[in-house]
């Protein structure tokens, strides 16, 4: 009769987990190596991200020029910000140029990378032609614009619009047209890279489905709507919350177009931080410059927490 095997008394098995848990375990199981290998790219990020963000967070209850000792001014600098009127200016450019730019510049890149993925012939030339923007150094397209949004009868775009009687328009000089002409460059900037994203999306949807819609004499448009948009549901809305955080932290189109101007008009937020920064050269107000970016990047930490959670179920389903 074959002896009867019987399970390890609960002790051992404790006795043996308990053991697995010991540093010497862990050094015997690996965990040595991987903390060497993995030390390089924590030191790397803590001194080049974390510190950094340490440090703002402390100069925001500070108040400090950088050269003489700091002074802790607790949330003078907070209320500093919000008693500013300016504030709300850039508040409002801010949420103006993020609408414009989700209104023209979400659905473009969309729509190019559907009807790219459609063609049969020349497609990496389009791609390539799509993403040639994104190539060019962002402040040499911003001063190639700034030539072409000259605001002469000479001007290139209002040349364009003299060959149908309209204009000449002050592309940067109106306060009604500056903010629509710097989502119309931005858009052209940043599009190229986003219809790459979703080129590489399109080559996980099934050929079945197009398929089948095409046996069914399914439209171009309905094929769109009923197949491709479905499969990339999950790719609509990381890119919705990225260009959302994008545009919240536009700089550089109202830094080197208009300086904030015309009276105001393009003042975003970051353009405001930069300006409680270096306005004034040495002794700028850098206290109320990076208490405005925390709250600046708390705002939008919660908009995206907020956003995923409420979309999970419509990225999964």
């Amino acid at each position: 009769m074959a002896a009867e095997i019987r399970p390890a008394p609960l002790v051992i098995r404790r006795t043996e987990a308990g053991r697995r848990r010991t540093p010497l375990s862990w050094v015997r199981g690996g965990g040595l190596s991987t903390l060497v290998f993995l030390l390089p790219l924590l030191v790397v990020f803590g001194i080049f991200s974390w510190f950094p963000i340490g440090r703002a967070v402390l100069m925001s209850f500070q108040e400090t020029n950088l050269v003489t000792p700091a002074t802790f001014v607790g949330l003078q600098n907070f209320r500093d910000v919000l008693a500013d009127p300016l504030l709300w200016t850039a508040v409002k450019n801010t949420l103006y140029f993020a609408a414009l730019a989700l209104l023209f510049g979400y659905p473009v890149p969309l729509l190019a990378a559907v009807l790219m993925s459609e063609v049969r012939r020349f497609k990496g030339l389009y791609s390539a032609l799509a993403y040639l923007p994104v190539v060019i150094p962002p402040v040499v397209a911003v001063l190639l614009w700034k030539f072409f949004y000259d605001a002469s009868p000479t001007g290139v775009f209002n040349t364009m619009l003299g060959w149908v009687g309209i204009g000449p328009v002050a592309w940067l000089q109106d306060s009604g047209t500056a903010m629509p002409a710097l989502v119309l460059e931005a858009t052209w900037a940043a599009a190229g890279g986003t219809v790459i994203i979703y080129l590489a999306a399109l080559t996980g949807v099934s050929t079945d489905l197009y398929e089948a819609a095409e046996i069914d004499r399914a439209s171009i448009w309905r094929k769109i709507w009923h197949v491709t948009l479905p499969q990339l549901r999950g790719i609509l809305l990381i890119t919705f919350i990225l260009q959302i955080v994008g545009t919240a932290q536009v700089f550089l189109e109202p830094f080197l177009f208009t300086g904030g101007g015309p009276a105001n008009s393009t003042t975003t937020i970051l353009l405001l931080i930069y300006n409680y920064a270096f306005a004034n050269s040495l002794g700028g107000a850098y206290g109320s410059a990076t208490a405005l970016s925390i709250m600046l990047a708390v705002v939008l930490g919660l908009l995206s927490a907020l956003y995923f959670r409420l979309t999970r179920s419509w990225s999964t389903s």
